[in-house]
């Protein structure tokens, strides 16, 4: 099979459009048609060189819907002509992850981050030579192949040029404040980092009818939009004489009770412990922070009260969550027509990643034509 597809051949240099050879599915694999794809910025920090985990040449892409195409031998969960959305946090349900209700699904992750098929080989090549997977997933290919197991069936009727963007950034945002805080109503809460994670706990928050919601980011132009998903206060922390931890325990009378860590820098995720108030603060972490980078804290602040947690894909489980988050998108509980900057041709695709590097854009479709 012939395929059009954005490599990234090395990194630091922009993604190459060519026509790869993609190989039949296997047992329990499944090839899949991309309608719709976008980019996130974990396809931009692999495509940097800085992800330790990066193996080139690739083809990077992880929030997509598509049609299946063709199934491999023993595929019983999808059929051809369905549409799914490929799935980063594959879901096996017999492993002891998926049995505990966690999204950390162990059943293909050694080779998943090799970059490679189930039985240690690849299904993408170029001039005769293998092209690695990402993520298990590959969106940036028109036809790509996945485990059967890293699909999710989407509900009939669903949009899927929008619920693409369920496919990892606006879902982990949702599920931070609602699956791994649980926030209730009333709460104050810090978010840091005004981009597709931090708008998504956001909008959430409001929904969750939160008190107080701060938003922090160093650039006064992502004030407008913070207020429009449902902030009720915008900081520039660039701005602030001081730590911005220490600002807002006072401008909160100790704390808040929630913060959310949106940005891969290690001292913001450090803030943001900090700033949540003695006793019972809470801070989730979902930024991913570069190579080898650690966060540190004195035990002071862990042994008055405060919790420190980490947020994957929000808590949600792939195959058996994912159709719930579309279902209430459906059903009018999450809005994603905000999150969608441009549309733009996949022949575009440089250009989104540039867009999306320069804070010019949250989201941008891309369709094959």
């Amino acid at each position: 099979m012939k395929s059009k597809a954005a490599v990234a051949f090395e990194p630091g240099k922009p993604l190459e459009i060519v026509e790869i050879d993609v190989e039949d599915p296997k047992a329990h694999e499944v090839m899949v048609k991309i309608d719709y794809t976008s980019v996130c910025h974990t396809d931009i920090y692999t495509l940097s060189g800085n992800d330790p985990s990066g193996k080139f040449p690739c083809i990077l892409g992880h929030e997509a819907t598509g049609t299946v195409y063709k199934v491999g031998e023993g595929v019983t969960n999808v059929e051809v002509g369905d549409k799914v959305i490929p799935l980063w946090k594959p879901e096996c349900g017999e492993c002891e992850y998926c049995k505990k209700g966690l999204n950390f699904c162990s059943a293909i992750s050694d080779t998943q981050g090799e970059g490679v098929m189930p039985d240690g080989t690849t299904r993408f090549s170029y001039k005769g030579e293998p092209i690695y997977h990402f993520m298990g997933t590959s969106t940036f290919s028109e036809f790509t192949v996945l485990a059967d197991i890293s699909v999710a069936k989407i509900p009939e009727g669903a949009p899927e040029d929008k619920v693409a963007l369920l496919g990892c950034g606006v879902t982990t945002g949702l599920g931070a404040v609602k699956n791994d805080a649980q926030v209730e109503e009333g709460a104050t809460a810090a978010v840091f980092g005004i981009g597709t994670l931090g708008l998504a706990a956001i909008q959430m928050l409001k929904t969750l009818k939160a008190e107080r919601i701060i938003a922090v980011d160093i650039n006064d132009d992502k004030a407008k939009i913070a207020k429009a998903f449902g902030a009720t206060d915008f900081i520039n922390s660039d701005k602030i004489d001081e730590p911005i931890q220490n600002y807002i325990v006072d401008l909160t009378d100790g704390g808040v009770d929630y913060s959310f860590v949106c940005v891969g820098h290690t001292e913001t995720m450090n803030a943001g412990l900090e700033c949540t108030h003695k006793g019972w603060g809470q801070s989730v972490i979902m930024g991913v922070a570069s190579g080898q980078e650690k966060v540190s804290t004195r035990p002071f602040q862990m042994i008055t009260g405060r919790e420190w947690k980490g947020s994957s894909f929000g808590g949600v489980q792939g195959r058996s969550g994912l159709p719930k988050v579309i279902k209430d998108y459906m059903n009018g509980l999450i809005d994603l027509d905000p999150f969608i900057t441009h549309r733009m041709s996949f022949d575009e695709i440089n250009e989104a990643i540039e867009l999306q590097e320069a804070g010019k854009s949250l989201r941008d479709i891309l369709v094959f034509e």
